[in-house]
């Protein structure tokens, strides 16, 4: 198969236009116009990249953004779930700090960032918790807020890794931040925000990037660090320049094995229902019987260790164990998968999809990436017949039969999805960091 087949085309056509606003025939290969304006403002985004590799905006100063967002791990961490505050080492060296154990890992699987910058990336998180509504607004897990730009979506998701105790915050009454998380008060006089941005300001060198990004003088606070975290993430990982795109847009033919997993991934196999569109992704939440390992999303007073996917945000009984279909971008090169990282290749997600609840009834705790962490107990929900149960029924998916070499085949198109540009970025890894913090990696 050397080009698209019509009734694909069509199917990419019809969602992409949906995107662009209904506008059918709308061009599946024109830029992004914001790429235009962050092309423009760069000292934005190098701003962004200076405060996404510095562990400035954690609570106890060692984790920032790039502990677990890092470009030599596809912008994730190769891990299952993540260790952020109270974790040393960088990816799957990463281990527990004796000297300030974390309390417990981050409860879902680290996503890449790529291709945040375009606009059809409107509902951000696993379960949907930062998501642009019909009426202007962002529903964020702390209020509504207007929606007042391209990026607005992503300036939102910017304020809450460093709020959460462990990601970046650090556990009760360590530190500063900690302690005003704890009393929630996030934003304001006071508030774990502000004194993230007062950090910030008290750097000579961050001050002169902010003048030079924002204008002369205007205050630091941390609307403006969101702002450039989010310039920095869509001007830094664009992928769209894949194989699977120099086929789309100019033309060129696939290596035989991806052209003939491109067909099975969009005909027989279906999986084109979910990942839809340019990235592959429909942008809407699926149960698909994936095996949830770690501590759940669950408040601190709660003992279970399930997660509900978004019914925690919708409330909804027929969202439960429902997640975000994530886009398939570089997806080659950010294993593990699923929204608790349980499969740790291309073909084991796969057949995943293909034998959802045999899958789970069958789950391999030994092939999972969890760094050692003294007292968890990571397989409490799988223990449990009543809780697999509860996964297994809320389950909506299963592929056709697929031969092992029908897998291979889609495997060969979705490392056709590799940008391995967008993976390097356009700004890179920074030697250093106005705050003098050692920057993860280096």
């Amino acid at each position: 198969m050397k080009t698209l087949s019509l009734a694909i085309l069509v199917v990419l056509t019809t969602v992409m236009g949906a995107w662009a606003g209904g506008k059918l025939g709308t061009n599946l290969c024109t830029p992004e116009p914001l790429f235009a304006k962050l092309d423009a403002d760069r000292p934005l985004a190098e701003l962004g990249r200076d405060l996404f590799y510095d562990p400035i905006l954690s609570g106890n100063k060692t984790v920032a953004c790039a502990t677990c967002h890092h470009p030599v791990f596809g912008t994730s961490d190769a891990l299952s779930l993540s260790l952020g505050d109270g974790g040393t080492g960088l990816g799957p060296a990463r281990r527990a700090d004796p000297q300030n154990m974390p309390e417990q890992r981050i409860p879902r699987n680290a996503q890449s960032l790529f291709n945040l910058g375009y606009r059809e990336f409107s509902v951000l998180f696993h379960d949907g918790r930062v998501e642009k509504l019909d009426n202007g607004l962002i529903r964020t897990p702390l209020g509504d807020i207007p929606d007042d730009g391209d990026l607005a979506a992503l300036v939102a998701l910017s304020a809450f890794p460093v709020i959460s105790p462990d990601e970046m915050a650090g556990h009760y009454s360590e530190n500063p931040v900690a302690k005003a998380v704890r009393r929630g008060v996030i934003s304001g006089p006071g508030g774990a925000h502000q004194i993230l941005a007062d950090r910030v300001s008290a750097i000579p060198e961050y001050r002169a990037k902010f003048d030079r990004a924002f204008g002369q003088g205007t205050e630091i606070d941390y609307r403006g660090i969101s702002a450039a975290l989010a310039a920095f993430m869509a001007f830094e990982w664009r992928a769209d320049n894949s194989a699977f795109d120099r086929h789309l847009c100019l033309g060129e033919a696939l290596p035989p094995d991806a052209a003939a997993g491109l067909d099975l991934f969009y005909q027989k196999a279906g999986c084109g229902d979910c990942h839809a569109g340019r990235f592959q992704t429909d942008h809407g939440f699926h149960a698909i019987a994936m095996p949830q390992l770690g501590p759940g999303k669950a408040e601190r007073f709660e003992s279970h260790a399930r997660d509900i996917g978004r019914m925690r945000v919708t409330g909804d009984p027929e969202d439960a164990y429902r997640f975000r279909t994530p886009s398939l971008r570089n997806v080659a090169l950010t294993a593990p998968y699923g929204h608790s990282g349980a499969y740790p290749d291309l073909r084991s997600v796969i057949r995943h999809h293909v034998e959802p609840l045999d899958s789970l009834d069958a789950f391999d705790i030994d092939r999972v990436k969890l760094p050692v962490l003294t007292g968890a107990d990571d397989f409490r929900i799988l223990a449990s017949a009543e809780e697999t149960q509860a996964i297994a029924l809320a389950n909506e998916i299963a592929l056709p039969v697929l031969s092992d070499a029908e897998i291979d085949l889609l495997v060969a198109f979705l490392e056709a999805l590799t940008d391995r540009s967008g993976v390097d970025g356009r700004l890179g890894v920074p030697q250093s960091v106005p705050s003098g913090l050692p920057v993860p990696g280096r």
